[in-house]
């Protein structure tokens, strides 16, 4: 869990060496850290400010609160996806650090699609969405998932989740969106589920694997798909 909220926020945790292991424990750990994440959340939308301000005051607080890691993914996720060329093109894209284009809209369209969510919907469903990108990791985690580089976090995590770890999460996800609401909550929850899958399924074909942005983009994927259903 220490190693979770190190990677994942700005929390000044210490943390030994980082091996598979601790690795593969962090990354199903890592919906907790959402948890937390949007208990904080929870309490900056109860600040009286208008809808949009306070949207985007809390999309500024997540992309402090996680370093922008997620955000930095999605962004580089988009270049590499919209780029041509072979999968080393594409990575060396994902590496460079710039933002072209399809990474500028890509966070563009998100953080203002989650700035004018966030106020729109009940608690239970900011903790539900929140929770719900750190669940995408696992996903893209699973067993028989590739990294796509040989170093790096994708290298470090890829393929080490089961299957159960992740069934146990999204069907404990389900049921925390029945209660949210009986009929868009297990939607949101079945439909991002289903986004992130398709995600890590399109980044083997195209990169050969999944890497640490595919994980940022997978997690900024699912919250944002959870927010849009559950502020219908």
């Amino acid at each position: 869990m220490r190693l979770a909220l190190s990677w994942l926020t700005v929390l000044p945790v210490r943390v030994g060496e980082v091996d598979a292991r601790a690795a593969r424990r962090a990354i199903s750990l890592a919906p907790l850290v959402g948890l937390l994440l949007g208990a904080a959340v929870v309490g900056l939308l109860h600040v009286p400010l208008p809808d949009l301000v306070a949207g985007f005051l809390v999309v500024g607080f997540l992309a402090l609160a996680t370093r922008g890691m997620h955000l930095d993914g999605l962004a580089d996720t988009a270049d590499g996806l919209g780029c041509y060329g072979p999968p080393e093109r594409a990575l060396a894209v994902m590496k460079d650090g710039g933002a072209g284009p399809f990474a500028v809209v890509a966070l563009i369209v998100v953080l203002g699609a989650e700035a004018a969510a966030f106020p729109t919907v009940h608690w239970g469903a900011v903790l539900l969405a929140l929770t719900a990108g750190r669940a995408a990791f696992v996903l893209c985690c699973l067993r028989g998932v590739p990294a796509a580089r040989p170093e790096g976090l994708g290298a470090l995590v890829a393929g080490s989740q089961p299957v159960w770890a992740a069934a146990a999460w999204w069907a404990a996800l389900a049921a925390a969106g029945f209660l949210v609401h009986p009929w868009h909550g297990p939607l949101a929850v079945a439909l991002a589920a289903a986004l992130v899958l398709l995600l890590v399924r399109h980044t083997r074909r195209r990169f050969g694997g999944i890497t640490g942005d595919v994980l940022g983009a997978a997690c900024e994927t699912a919250t944002l798909t959870v927010l849009v259903v559950l502020s219908l």
